[in-house]
């Protein structure tokens, strides 16, 4: 499957436009590991698995990791796309949940529970990235390709790259905010469980992080008329 871009197109969207439109050509949307019927056997017997690693069984938490692994992987491609890193990240994932355990409390599927830990885990990794200066540069060539007249056309991998690569020009708060509400498409509610701020606080980030990338796409338009 291919997407085009029509002239012009990119940058008179509105930045809540773009991003949807950004999202859905990213292909990498995180569905469900699972069905509904299959999720209400899993929360069953994730709970009897908390209960029995808790009492010192290792196995049991052994079957927690293999069962929601993929998930809390598919949960930080959108944090890092470096393997090496990428794994890291999910090992830390489990680590923490592990140390933890004993505060999942059951009223929720440990797979949210897990996808909390998760976020907090990548954005953890964000700030620590960014701390350091090694935030990746998005050229002039690449914002080209977002808004190119010329028929280009990108598959669903490249599209996926660029949208990595655009949220990494914000700080990692802004970035976080943004990759949950339009690439996760959390809602406000979701958003706030996932990163602990009040939903009050979940929509003033969510304007302040679009308000910098119409910035950030003001500056690329008159970079490239230069």
């Amino acid at each position: 499957m291919v997407f085009s871009i029509s002239p012009g197109k990119i940058l008179s969207l509105e930045v809540e436009g773009l991003l949807a439109e950004l999202a859905r050509w990213a292909t990498e949307s995180l569905s469900t590991s699972e069905n509904r019927e299959d999720a209400k056997v899993h929360v069953t017997m994730d709970i009897e698995e908390v209960r029995q690693s808790l009492q010192g069984d290792p196995e049991a938490y052994l079957r927690l990791i293999e069962r929601h692994q993929d998930y809390i992987g598919r949960v930080l491609w959108r944090f890092s796309r470096d393997r090496r890193v990428h794994e890291e990240l999910v090992q830390d994932v489990f680590v923490d949940a592990y140390l933890g355990l004993d505060r999942y409390r059951g009223k929720a599927p440990f797979a949210h529970w897990l996808s909390r830990i998760a976020t907090r885990v990548g954005y953890r990794y964000w700030k620590q990235v960014d701390r350091q200066k090694k935030r990746e540069s998005f050229t002039l060539e690449e914002w080209d390709q977002l808004s190119c007249d010329s028929g280009e056309k990108m598959d669903a991998g490249q599209a996926a790259a660029l949208v990595y690569r655009l949220l990494g020009q914000l700080p990692p708060r802004d970035r976080l905010v943004l990759t949950l509400r339009y690439l996760e498409e959390c809602d406000v509610a979701e958003t706030s469980q996932r990163t602990g701020w009040t939903r009050s606080m979940v929509k003033v980030q969510t304007w302040r992080a679009r308000k910098k990338m119409e910035k950030l796409f003001t500056k690329a338009e008159k970079e490239s008329i230069i």
